[in-house]
């Protein structure tokens, strides 16, 4: 297996383990823990699980400043807008703006970080994508539906977009990343949760508990980080951001089915269209037969 296809099959993994991301954090979004608490479980269990790694392979090594910065973005300011927008809208809104809007930031932040040019395929496809959220967003803002949360998500997409820039440019390895995360989260995160932030996590709460702990804290955290990490060192952050392309139409369309959500016309366009535009961006089909490359 090449290094590109070994990039693509990371990817698609990730974009999998993403879409299942969306459902269970919308899942503890209404259940009765806290926004807060599911952060705690995440980055808890996340942190637990890696000690044996860092122990042996990464003690000796100091935390830089550029892993403490990235991990600060990707981990503990993208989990705050994340969690607190899944506790305040819809999972299948979450589905078109978290995945949806990350080509787009992707490109714009890989040209001015990493000097990337996007190609006009790129842009083409990042314009369908922005069709499609367009379509999502302008009837819940005529209707004055459109929430608090829903900011929250589109600046957690722009988190996240930087986070891919910058482990590209700086050439961090999945496991930098992911014990970096979980250690500067627990680390920034955990003593203001402790003293200052709400809190619901019970023995009445278990069951909600271990399953944002093996979800949030094994496969989103850990798999999930490795596998997106390798596939922007193979293939680049911009073409990672077209693979999440499944990402809004698998989970948009199941959070519909799972949550009993309101499946509208234009969420249902916009949702075909944000994955059609991520898909049309990076599409070897379109490439060699609309530009000629």
């Amino acid at each position: 297996m090449t290094t590109s296809q070994l990039g693509i099959l990371s990817g698609i993994i990730a974009a999998l383990i993403w879409s299942g991301f969306i459902l269970v954090s919308r899942l503890g979004g209404i259940s009765e823990l806290t926004p807060y608490d599911v952060i705690a479980v995440r980055y808890i269990t996340c942190a637990l699980l890696v000690t044996p790694i860092w122990w042996l392979y990464w003690r000796n090594k100091p935390f830089d400043k550029r892993l403490i910065f990235a991990s600060l973005i990707g981990g503990v300011i993208y989990a705050v807008f994340a969690f607190q927008g899944f506790s305040q809208a819809p999972a299948s809104h979450a589905a078109a703006l978290l995945p949806g809007l990350m080509p787009f930031f992707i490109i714009v932040l890989a040209y001015f970080v990493n000097n990337e040019r996007a190609s006009k395929q790129q842009w083409l496809g990042v314009f369908i994508i922005t069709l499609g959220i367009g379509l999502l967003l302008t009837p819940l803002w005529l209707s004055q539906a459109f929430t608090l949360g829903h900011g929250y998500f589109i600046a957690a997409a722009l988190c996240w977009s930087l986070f891919s820039v910058l482990v590209k440019r700086w050439n961090i390895s999945p496991w930098q990343v992911t014990i970096s995360l979980a250690y500067v989260t627990c680390v920034v995160y955990l003593p203001i949760y402790w003293l200052f932030l709400p809190k619901a996590i019970s023995w009445a709460a278990w069951e909600s508990v271990a399953i944002q702990a093996f979800y949030q804290g094994v496969l989103a955290s850990i798999v999930q980080v490795v596998f997106y990490v390798k596939a922007v060192q193979s293939i680049g952050p911009s073409s990672m951001g077209a693979l999440m392309a499944m990402v809004p139409f698998i989970s948009g369309i199941s959070a519909i089915f799972v949550f009993d959500e309101p499946a509208t016309v234009s969420l249902v366009i916009g949702l075909t269209l944000v994955s059609g535009g991520a898909w049309f961006a990076h599409s070897r089909l379109i490439r060699r037969r609309c530009f000629g490359q």
